[in-house]
C-alpha cells in the first residue's frame, strides 16, 4: 500500500489534469458562479431603480432552467408526441429534437453585457455614424398600464436597426428581439444571446420547431418581457414598407385569454435613413431573387477597414439623419374586443398602419424622389424639396430638414450622392451615372405610401 511506483510523466500530467478539472467543477466552478451571479443581482436590483420599467425575473433565469422549462412545456410534449408518430420515430428521439431547438432559440441574458457594453457602444456608434434624431417617445410610452407587456413593432430598413432600437429603449428596459440565422456564426451567436436575442429560422421549419418557438415567444409575454418584432420578416428589397408576416404575432394572438391575461401594449415605431448601410446588397437582391442579402463577412471587413481609413485621416463625415419616430399604442385586448374574421391579419395591417403613418421624412429621400421624376438642376431639385416640405407639414409625419435655405439642403444630399459616385455636379447641373438609377428609386420609395409624387 505504501510502495513507491512508477508513472510516465504523461500519465502524471493527466492524472493531475483530470484532479485540477474534478476541483474546478466541484468546488471553484459553482463559487466562481454563485460569486458573478450575486453581483450580476445587484446589478439588476440598481437597474430596476430607474428603468420604467424593470427587468422581469423570467429574463434572468438560467438559461438551463428555461430551455428545461420549454421543453417539458405541455404543448411542446403534445407536439413532441405528433412529430414521434408521423416521422415514425421513437419519442426520445422526437424530444431530443425539442430540445434542440429550445437551444437554439432561447437567451442567455447579460444584464451586465447589456448596459455595461452593448448599450454603450449601441450609443457609440449610432451617434457617431448618423444624426439621429427621435419623436414622440414621451408621448407613446406615457400611460401604458405598468403590468402590460410592451411590444415594439418596428420597419425593417437595416441592420443598424437592431443597434438604434437596443440603445433608445435602454432608457425604458431590456429588450429581447428575434434575430435571423445571419446571426448564428461565432462571435455574433454568444454576443446576441447575451443581449437577450433569440434565434428564429427562415427555412429548413416543421410543426415541432414552430410549437417550440411558439411557446417561447408566449411563454416570455405572459412573464411580462419586453419584446422588438420586426412584422416585415427582412429588409426590405425596394425601400418600401412590405406586407406583414404574421409569426410572432400569430404566436402572441393564439395565447392571449382576454380574461386573465396581462394586457400586451404594441408600440408602433418608424425608421428611416438617409443612408442604409446594405442599400446597394438588398436592391441586388430585390432585382436578382437568386442573390442573397446576406452581408459577407469580408465585404463588411472591408468596409469596416475603409472606415476606419476615413476616421484616422479625418475624412468622415456622419452618414445624414437616422430618424426614428413613435406612433399611437395599440392594446390587444382592446384590439381582440372589436371582434376580426382573422385577427392575426388584422393586426398585422393595423400596425404596418400606424407605423406607415409616423414614417419620418428625411431630406435625401426628398432629392432621390426629384431626381427620380427627372430633375437634372439643383434649382429643380430645391424647388422640389421646398414644396414638398410644405406638403408634409401637419400629417404626422416627421420632417427632418436642416436649418437652412433649400438650395443647401439640396446641395448636401447631392453631395453625398456625389461622394458614393452615383452623380456628378458641375455649374448646377447634375449628370446621373445610369447603374445608379435603381439606388435613387431605392430612397424615394422610402417615402410614405400616401404622400408619393404623382405621375
Amino acid at each position: 500500500m505504501f510502495r513507491t511506483i512508477e508513472l510516465p510523466i504523461w500519465a502524471l500530467a493527466l492524472l493531475m489534469l483530470f484532479a485540477a478539472v474534478t476541483f474546478a467543477s466541484h468546488f471553484l466552478f459553482p463559487s466562481v458562479r454563485w460569486f458573478f451571479r450575486k453581483r450580476a443581482e445587484r446589478l439588476v436590483a440598481k437597474l430596476n431603480t430607474r428603468l420604467k420599467r424593470p427587468i422581469q425575473p423570467f429574463k434572468l433565469a438560467r438559461r438551463m432552467d428555461t430551455i428545461n422549462r420549454l421543453t417539458h412545456d405541455p404543448g411542446v410534449a403534445q407536439a413532441i408526441a405528433e412529430h414521434a408518430r408521423d416521422n415514425g420515430i421513437p419519442e426520445e428521439v422526437a424530444f431530443e429534437d425539442a430540445k434542440r431547438y429550445a437551444r437554439e432559440i432561447v437567451p442567455g441574458f447579460s444584464a451586465s453585457l447589456y448596459f455595461g457594453f452593448a448599450t454603450r457602444a449601441a450609443r457609440w456608434l449610432s451617434k457617431g455614424l448618423y444624426r439621429v434624431r427621435v419623436t414622440g417617445e414621451a408621448t407613446a410610452m406615457d400611460g401604458i398600464d405598468p403590468k402590460a407587456t410592451v411590444v415594439f413593432v418596428l420597419n425593417h430598413r437595416s441592420n443598424m436597426d437592431y443597434v438604434l432600437v437596443t440603445w433608445l429603449a435602454a432608457r425604458q428596459t431590456a429588450l429581447a428581439y428575434a434575430v435571423g440565422e445571419w446571426a448564428r456564426g461565432w462571435p455574433l451567436r454568444v454576443l446576441i444571446r447575451a443581449m437577450g436575442g433569440y434565434f428564429v429560422r427562415r427555412k429548413h421549419l416543421n410543426p415541432l420547431y414552430r410549437k417550440v418557438l411558439a411557446r417561447y415567444v408566449q411563454i416570455a409575454t405572459q412573464n411580462g418581457v419586453t419584446q422588438a418584432v420586426f412584422p416585415e420578416g427582412r429588409l426590405s428589397r425596394d425601400g418600401k414598407l412590405q406586407p406583414p408576416k404574421l409569426g410572432v404575432l400569430s404566436y402572441i394572438i393564439a395565447d392571449h385569454d382576454a380574461e386573465s391575461a396581462r394586457d400586451v401594449v404594441f408600440i408602433p415605431v418608424a425608421v428611416n435613413y438617409e443612408r442604409v448601410l446594405e442599400d446597394r446588397v438588398l436592391i441586388s437582391a430585390g432585382r436578382d431573387s437568386s442573390r442573397s442579402a446576406q452581408l459577407r463577412w469580408y465585404t463588411v471587413a472591408r468596409h469596416a477597414l475603409m472606415h476606419l481609413q476615413l476616421r484616422l485621416t479625418g475624412r468622415f463625415t456622419r452618414l445624414g439623419y437616422a430618424a426614428v419616430s413613435f406612433g399611437e399604442p395599440l392594446s390587444l385586448q382592446s384590439f381582440l374586443w372589436k371582434g376580426h374574421s382573422d385577427p392575426a391579419a388584422a393586426l398585422g395591417e393595423e400596425l404596418m398602419r400606424r407605423i406607415e403613418a409616423v414614417l419620418p421624412v428625411v431630406p435625401l429621400a426628398l432629392v432621390s424622389e426629384a431626381l427620380h421624376h427627372g430633375a437634372r438642376d439643383v434649382a429643380v431639385v430645391a424647388a422640389h424639396l421646398e414644396a414638398r416640405v410644405e406638403d408634409w407639414k401637419g400629417t404626422g409625419h416627421p420632417v427632418h430638414y436642416a436649418q437652412r435655405e433649400a438650395r443647401d439642403t439640396a446641395l448636401v444630399a447631392l453631395r453625398m450622392l456625389e461622394a458614393r459616385g452615383a452623380l456628378a455636379l458641375q455649374d448646377d447641373r447634375i449628370t446621373l451615372e445610369e447603374d445608379w438609377l435603381y439606388v435613387v428609386a431605392y430612397y424615394a420609395a422610402n417615402l410614405p405610401v400616401q404622400k408619393e409624387l404623382e405621375t
